[in-house]
């Protein structure tokens, strides 16, 4: 539920009841940050009208430099608008006291001087630039004087039974000040867990700066902070534009801020709801007040979805998070795919999500080209507006062969053909299916179902028979190949063997527990992405890493964020910096949610 955060604490109250103020006089517990001076652009024609006795507006630049970011925008009496620059991003790390200079007396305002609106307009840094979240708070440099102009207006001769009166005449101000920042959910539920002791995210707080016993010539009304990402969602729900939300909420919070609490009684609801209507009617502004709304929600069978506290963004929000990574690298196998060997309908759209934010997906995979391509096409992720493509980069049968820009090759390294030749008769001898990887085509001596299994489930091309070893090895070079068994065969006999028979001239690895991969000594999945990093000319610090399998263990361990799904093996879930959920549990969109932005 949105709420009003107190003003400033009774202590400060009793501090400064002087009338002639310290330095530190008005020292403020509210966020501001910097902003460039104004500058002179055109101006703006209002459209608002109103049937009450209208208060003088100046049309005065400030030039200072407001806390949250922004710009002063004043109202003239004749109706123009004036602008400052443009609105600024508000950094956390310059939160921080608001001290204004200490007075040696209190001026009231002169008779016949024009009430000065001082409005500054913010967006938080975490929000990424987005068009939509940028006109808006273009339009806002508009709407917000508006709506504050309409609200003084309510307040001439006004019988309101329960608003706080602290806030009466305005017209004994010099200038009125306000904030009113755009922030994504993270932002707002640090403020309520700060502010609140409320680990939760809300749509709207209201940040009172107002302290009467200090007399001030200026009307510091305080911070109105809107989260864009819970109002998109309110939006989609009760079928407005996230303009009208944000404007509604807006409408709420400046009523919050003018003493009106709708949580107090029935009658303050009422009335704050009839304030609410008065507004938006007046300002011509669609959608029902949030009151009304809100009611209206819980009333529904299917009210709004509370907002997660566990730090999992919602899909579709992540538009409202910047990046932390630049590249995502992600294996196939026991990541991407379920135990099934599919893509679930969750991690493509996750996937699809982090890359229209501008964040490179890469394939890292034991997989051939054509098999991931394949999987990744049946949930519409290949191809241009994909993440992989036969143009695009990506690392493959482990590392062996790594595609860099425009899906060029720049590295190749294939098995010794000796442990090829041994491999081979080993698998004739003993009649356990072997495969051999020869960059887009797997190549095999005899027919078997588990062979079949490897392109009917795994989705790899489908294996040519060769009518001997020497056929085979003459068919193009074999970059791995790949024992197929039962997951006891390979534990209990064929990695002890290989392990020891490939001493020095080979490795073997597993990803799966049913297959064991002999491949070129010491490569790896891990050296294939540090290949790639160094072709891109990028750090790890700008990776993060996602797989399970022990083939994964030095891609994980390269990452700045390195994460093993919980159906992992033990060795891969040492090194990794997070443990996420299991590939059945769309492990892979659990990370992108939770740590990618």
């Amino acid at each position: 539920m949105r709420s009003r955060l107190p003003p400033i604490p009774n202590l400060l109250r009793n501090l400064h009841s002087s009338p002639h103020l310290s330095s530190m006089a008005t020292t403020a517990l509210i966020f501001r940050s910097v902003c460039s001076p104004s500058s002179s652009l055109p101006t703006f024609r209002s459209p608002v009208t109103s049937s009450r006795p209208n208060i003088p507006f100046s049309a005065s630049l400030s030039t200072s430099k407001p806390l949250f970011g922004g710009l002063f925008v004043s109202v003239s009496r004749d109706g123009d608008w004036m602008r400052s620059g443009r609105f600024r991003k508000v950094y956390a790390s310059q939160r921080g006291y608001r001290k204004v200079r200490g007075r040696s007396s209190v001026r009231r305002k002169e008779k016949g001087k024009d009430l000065e609106l001082d409005v500054k307009i913010c967006v938080e840094e975490q929000l990424p630039d987005d068009p939509e979240i940028l006109d808006i708070a273009e339009m806002l440099r508009l709407n917000v004087p508006m709506a504050m102009k309409l609200a003084f207006d309510g307040l001439k001769d006004s019988d309101y039974k329960t608003r706080d009166p602290a806030i009466d005449d305005v017209g004994q101000y010099e200038n009125v000040e306000l904030s009113v920042l755009l922030c994504n959910d993270d932002f707002i539920r640090q403020l309520n867990k700060d502010w609140r002791n409320a680990d939760y995210a809300t749509d709207v707080l209201s940040m009172s700066q107002h302290v009467p016993e200090l007399n001030l010539p200026m009307l510091m009304l305080g911070d109105i902070v809107i989260s864009v990402e819970t109002a998109a969602r309110q939006a989609e729900e009760r079928g407005y534009t996230l303009l009208d939300e944000i404007r509604i909420l807006l409408v709420h919070g400046l009523l919050h801020l003018m003493g009106f609490d709708h949580e107090l009684s029935d009658e303050a609801e009422s009335e704050m709801e009839g304030e609410e209507e008065r507004l938006l009617k007046g300002l011509g502004w669609k959608g029902k007040g949030l009151i009304q709304s809100a009611s209206t929600a819980e009333d529904d069978e299917n009210p709004l979805p509370n907002t997660p506290t566990d730090g999992r963004k919602k899909e579709g929000s992540l538009r409202f998070y910047k990046p932390k990574f630049r590249y995502i690298f992600c294996d196939m196998d026991g990541t991407l795919l379920n135990s099934k060997s599919q893509i679930s309908e969750t991690n493509a759209k996750a996937l699809k999500e982090a890359s229209s934010r501008g964040v490179k997906v890469v394939i890292a995979t034991g997989k051939t080209r054509p098999a991931v391509l394949t999987l990744l096409k049946s949930v519409d992720l290949a191809g241009k507006d994909g993440i992989a493509s036969e143009y695009s980069p990506g690392v493959f049968i482990q590392g062996l062969l790594v595609y860099g820009t425009q899906g060029r090759e720049i590295h190749r390294r294939n098995l010794d053909i000796d442990v090829c030749r041994e491999a081979f008769n080993y698998s004739v001898e003993h009649n356990i299916p072997l495969i051999a990887f020869s960059e887009n085509r797997c190549l095999t001596l005899f027919n078997h179902p588990l062979v079949d299994s490897l392109h009917t489930i795994y989705n790899e091309p489908k294996a040519e028979i060769m009518s001997s070893v020497d056929h085979l090895l003459s068919s193009g070079e074999v970059q791995k190949v790949l024992f197929l068994d039962t997951a006891e065969g390979v534990a209990g006999t064929l990695r002890p063997y290989w392990s020891e028979a490939t001493a020095g001239r080979a490795s073997v690895v597993q990803a799966q527990a049913d297959m064991l991969e002999i491949v070129p000594p010491g490569s790896s999945k891990g050296s294939g992405v540090r290949m790639l990093l160094d072709h891109f000319g990028v750090t790890a610090d700008e990776v993060m890493a996602i797989g399970d399998g022990e083939n994964d263990i030095e891609m994980i361990e390269l990452a700045s964020l390195g994460i093993a799904l919980s159906n992992g093996t033990e060795k891969t879930k040492a090194v990794a910096n997070i443990i996420g959920v299991s590939n059945d549990e769309d492990g892979v969109a659990d990370a992108i949610y939770r740590y990618a932005f």
